[in-house]
């Protein structure tokens, strides 16, 4: 008897040794701070599109900001005047763009200062007096130049404005 009870309890040993045991995987706890949130390049260009229209006169703009230095293309449309096109370079001081504007109106090639506010999104242009300097037309005085009747452009569909900057 003593053997069969030996033996029973040997069996039921290695019964239980032999059982996997599945214990459930504990559930993966989400960390606030490991809480990944989307990139937001601050460094890389960022691209902007405007578009004006007066009348039938209408002022296209793409312009690419990478860190305060500007480039881009304007394109003016006029109805009964001359319309040009070109390509903008510069900087932005504050909240001013103080640009380069080198076109192609009536076959000639030209530069000029241009400099724009911008402003709740929009940019709106300056106006003052030009005097040319080493063939470019540029403001005789910064401090003089007013953007209160200055074209304003609001922001749009860079589709459209690249299809008119061709």
């Amino acid at each position: 008897m003593k053997k069969l009870i030996l033996l029973g309890s040997v069996s039921v040993l290695l019964i239980n040794c032999n059982k996997k045991t599945e214990t459930p995987a504990p559930a993966a706890k989400t960390d606030t701070a490991a809480v990944v949130e989307p990139v937001v390049d601050t460094l890389g260009p960022k691209s902007f599109c405007y578009m004006a229209v007066t009348g039938k006169d209408s002022v296209f703009a793409s312009i690419d900001d990478n860190l305060g230095t500007i480039t881009g293309k304007i394109a003016y449309k006029n109805n009964e005047k001359d319309s040009s096109k070109g390509d903008v370079t510069g900087f932005k001081s504050g909240d001013t763009l103080k640009l380069t504007y080198e076109f192609q109106s009536e076959g000639t090639k030209s530069k000029r200062d241009i400099f724009f506010i911008q402003k709740d999104n929009t940019l709106t242009e300056g106006i003052g007096d030009h005097k040319e300097e080493d063939g470019q037309s540029k403001y005789a005085d910064e401090k003089k130049i007013s953007y209160k009747d200055g074209q304003k452009l609001e922001p749009a569909d860079c589709k459209v404005v690249a299809k008119a900057l061709k």
